[in-house]
């Protein structure tokens, strides 16, 4: 009788024991709550900041457009996505890359509207050329559409800066046959795929507009 009183007294009472699994419980509970906090958080975080890189987007694009007004009520180029279209008819003959005198009088008429944005805007300017899926014809100076596309953007960018852009805020592209704007499927859509684009690029964190006070290469 006296071993059994005595164990009675040794054990651990239920409540205590319940006491240490509810406190626990609270222990985990909150932990998970500090978690889930922790993410709402950041996902809000993270929301607030695409929604300011989205209207900053979109305040660019509507600046560009409004600079553009003139060249766009005109017809003399397009805009869409935020990018300059310029027909590849209207710049160059059929497999040339040499422009047209009309060529250089629709970039004439862009220089002023892209010089007042650059002034406004610390971007770049990409001049991307792209061509139809046809492949060369015989006995054209390049053997591909990569070299015809990249030589028409240098083309283009070369004009450009010759009629009064800066040189460090401009650059070349080429994209040859892909990113088509629409299917290769008749002569109309493949002349809709032979253009140039102009296209703003945010300028490299760190870097610096060329002054030209640099030593010549």
């Amino acid at each position: 009788m006296e071993h059994l009183e005595g164990g009675e007294q040794q054990s651990t009472p239920i409540w205590a024991i319940f006491s240490d699994l509810m406190a626990a419980l609270v222990g985990i509970l909150v932990l998970i709550l500090v978690w889930v906090i922790g993410v709402q958080l950041e996902l809000s975080q993270s929301l607030a900041e695409e929604i300011a890189k989205r209207e900053t987007e979109e305040q660019r694009r509507i600046a560009l457009e409004q600079a553009l007004a003139d060249p766009l009520t005109k017809g003399l180029v397009t805009f869409r996505d935020g990018r300059i279209g310029i027909s590849g008819n209207v710049l160059f003959e059929l497999n040339s890359d040499q422009l047209q005198a009309d060529g250089v009088d629709v970039l004439d008429s862009l220089v002023a509207p892209l010089q007042t944005y650059l002034t406004q805007h610390d971007e770049l300017l990409m001049v991307s050329g792209f061509t139809d899926d046809l492949p060369m014809h015989s006995g054209n100076r390049y053997q591909d559409n990569w070299g015809l596309s990249a030589q028409r953007a240098l083309t283009v960018t070369r004009t450009l800066m010759e009629l009064g852009l800066p040189n460090d805020r401009v650059f070349a592209a080429a994209f040859g046959p892909h990113h088509p704007a629409v299917p290769n499927v008749d002569a109309e859509s493949r002349a809709q795929n032979r253009r140039v684009e102009i296209s703003t690029v945010p300028r490299a964190p760190g870097t610096t507009p060329d002054t030209g006070t640099g030593a010549d290469n």
